[in-house]
């Protein structure tokens, strides 16, 4: 196993199945400690924890905390800097979205998705900085989206927050350029995660076609390769920006679409 993170401990957001544990398993399979972080039910969280823990050897912990709320992620922030010493590798996945016109959006609606999509980054960020800045590294990852850079129908609030995550991480690569920190955005076209895949799978059954050619053509007009980008490619992605490699890509807005932005 390749333990270049061995020592580190990684914050992944949003993280206990989809993309968020891929992400976590290739961190913890290259030595990094884990905490895995979901609104689930705690017994699948800690499931969740175990099985990556027995997969890689790494130690992983569960944190349900609700990231809409500020003084849950303090306190979650803090139940790791008692664990390990600090955060050095945060990933900022977690997000929820509501697919429907703007004047359909509550402002309940509206007000969950800026909390979870975007000031829970700021504030795990705040939090996890000064000992970055104390040990004089650490690695900040934020997801992005290909709707970073474009805009979609009935998608209002996950194109301005994924949009916003891009304007924060060159903030924050500013101000940590000496420091040892990085901070980069990771902007992933369409990944194969439970609910994408639930949704072809609505389209199969309502055309009476296979899931086969359903999956290619909702790829299609999205990826020249039609194809999913595969989690582990953006798991390995995340490792290399951790990675000695990295140390010099900061303020990064990095797309690994399947050629999406190309179009």
């Amino acid at each position: 196993m390749t333990v270049m993170l061995a020592g580190r401990t990684a914050l992944v957001t949003g993280s206990v199945a989809g993309l968020g544990y891929a992400m976590a398993r290739g961190l913890a399979a290259a030595g990094a400690d884990i905490v895995l972080n979901g609104l689930c039910a705690p017994d699948d969280g800690e499931a969740a924890a175990a099985t990556l823990a027995g997969e890689t050897g790494a130690r992983v912990v569960f944190d349900g905390t609700d990231l809409a709320r500020p003084a849950g992620i303090e306190a979650m922030m803090a139940r790791a800097i008692a664990r390990s010493g600090g955060v050095d590798i945060l990933v900022n996945n977690a997000v929820i979205r509501h697919f429907q016109p703007i004047e359909a959006f509550s402002a309940a609606e509206w007000d969950a998705s800026l909390a979870v999509n975007l000031s829970a980054a700021f504030h795990t960020v705040r939090l996890a900085l000064p000992g970055m800045k104390a040990r004089g590294w650490g690695r900040i990852i934020n997801l992005s989206s290909i709707y970073g850079a474009r805009g979609a129908e009935n998608r209002i609030d996950y194109v301005t927050t994924k949009t916003a995550l891009i304007g924060m991480t060159r903030a924050i690569a500013i101000e940590t350029a000496r420091t040892g920190i990085t901070c980069n955005a990771i902007c992933p076209g369409t990944v194969p995660s439970p609910a994408i895949l639930d949704r072809i799978a609505v389209i199969a059954r309502k055309e009476g076609i296979p899931q086969a050619e359903a999956e290619r053509d909702y790829l299609a007009p999205r990826h020249p390769t039609e194809r999913f980008v595969a989690l582990e490619s953006v798991a390995a992605l995340v490792v290399f920006l951790c990675s000695p490699a990295g140390q010099d890509m900061t303020g990064g807005t990095v797309p690994i679409d399947g050629g999406w932005q190309a179009r």
